[in-house]
C-alpha cells in the first residue's frame, strides 16, 4: 500500500489551472522530496493532501483513506508542518499541544509523548509560556511538535527550515531521520536543494502544475549528462580558444570552470587543447552534478 496515492489530480482556481493531471504514488516508509519552483503547484498539492482544499478532478488517498470521503481516517494518518507560522496567542505551549492532542481523541495517556516532544525540540522550559512571547524559531519548533502529537505514519514538512537557524535545522533533520528509521513516511518540500539531495530517496518535481520528473534520487542525478572541470590558471583572464567557448561555465580572473559532456568530452583531450593554446594551470578537479543542476535543467526546459 502506498503512503500517499495521487491519481490524475487537477485543480482550478477560476481560470487558473494550478494542477494538471498530477499522478504518482509515494511509497510507504519513503523519505520523499516534492520539489519545484515558485508557482509550480507544490503548496496546492499539499493543501489537497492535508484536506484544506479539494481537487477539482482526481483523487488523493493517505494510507488507503480517501481525503474527501474518509477525511477523519486520512487526517489521523498525517501530520502537516505548514510553511506559515500560524498559532493562537492565548494559549501556552503546553496547552496548545494538549488541545491538538485532544483533536485526535487522545487524553492524559498521551502526556508522556507530549513531554518527549517538548524535550526533543528544547521547549520544556517554555511549557507554561504564552505563544506570543516565543521567538520565531521557537514557534517553528512548536509547529513541528504540534504536527506529531498523534504519532502519524505520514509526516509532511512544507518548507520546514525556511528562515530558521542552523541549530534548529540540525535538530529537525536529526529527529526527522529518526522518525524515518522507525518506519514513518516523510514528505519534504524545500527550496534548499542540498537538503533534498542529502535526505530524500525518491523525488518528484512539479513545474507549471505538471509532474516533470518522478524518480529515485540516483536515477534523477544520472539524467544530467555533464560534469564540471575546475582549473586554477597560472595567468589571469586568458584568451580561451573559440572551440572551447561553448564549454565555459565561468571565468573569473584565474578561475576557469568548464562544463563537459560525460560521453563526448574527454578530459585529457580538453587539457591538451588548453596546453596547445598556451593556457597553463596549477591545479584542477572535477565535480559531478548535484540536484541543483538537474533541477535547473529540467525546470528551465519544461
Amino acid at each position: 500500500m502506498s503512503a500517499i496515492h495521487i491519481s490524475k489530480v487537477h485543480k482550478y482556481y477560476d481560470n487558473l489551472h494550478a494542477l494538471k493531471g498530477v499522478d504518482f504514488d509515494i511509497p510507504k516508509g519513503c523519505f520523499f522530496g516534492l520539489l519545484g519552483p515558485n508557482g509550480a503547484g507544490k503548496s496546492t498539492l499539499i493543501n489537497i493532501i492535508a484536506g484544506l482544499t479539494y481537487a477539482s478532478q482526481g483523487t488523493v488517498e493517505i494510507m488507503g483513506y480517501d481525503v474527501r470521503s474518509q477525511w477523519r481516517q486520512a487526517r489521523h494518518s498525517i501530520g502537516i508542518v505548514p510553511q506559515e507560522l500560524a498559532y493562537d496567542a492565548i494559549f501556552t505551549v503546553g496547552e496548545l499541544l494538549k488541545l491538538q492532542s485532544g483533536y485526535f481523541g487522545y487524553g492524559r495517556k498521551n502526556q508522556p509523548w507530549l513531554d518527549e516532544l517538548l524535550h526533543i525540540f528544547d521547549l520544556t522550559d517554555k511549557k507554561n509560556v504564552s505563544l506570543q512571547k516565543l521567538s520565531g524559531g521557537m514557534k517553528r519548533r512548536l509547529l513541528i511538535a504540534q504536527a506529531l502529537v498523534h504519532k502519524p505514519p505520514v509526516v509532511v514538512l512544507d518548507e520546514p527550515t525556511a528562515g530558521v537557524d542552523v541549530e534548529l535545522r540540525q535538530i529537525l533533520w536529526s529527529f526527522t531521520k529518526e522518525l524515518h528509521q522507525k518506519g514513518h513516511t516523510i514528505v519534504l518540500t524545500t527550496h534548499y536543494l542540498e537538503e533534498a539531495e542529502a535526505l530524500c530517496e525518491q523525488i518528484a518535481i512539479l513545474n507549471k502544475g505538471k509532474l516533470i520528473a518522478f524518480e529515485d534520487k540516483t536515477a534523477l542525478l544520472n539524467r544530467y549528462p555533464y560534469r564540471l572541470l575546475y582549473l586554477n590558471l597560472i595567468d589571469n583572464n586568458p584568451k580561451i580558444p573559440a572551440s572551447l567557448q561553448d564549454k565555459v561555465q565561468s571565468l573569473q580572473k584565474n578561475k576557469l570552470v568548464l562544463r563537459l559532456h560525460r560521453e563526448h568530452d574527454q578530459i585529457g583531450a580538453i587539457l591538451e587543447h588548453l596546453r596547445c593554446s598556451n593556457i597553463q594551470f596549477s591545479d584542477l578537479h572535477t565535480e559531478e552534478p548535484g540536484l541543483e543542476e538537474v533541477f535547473l535543467s529540467l525546470t528551465s526546459s519544461s
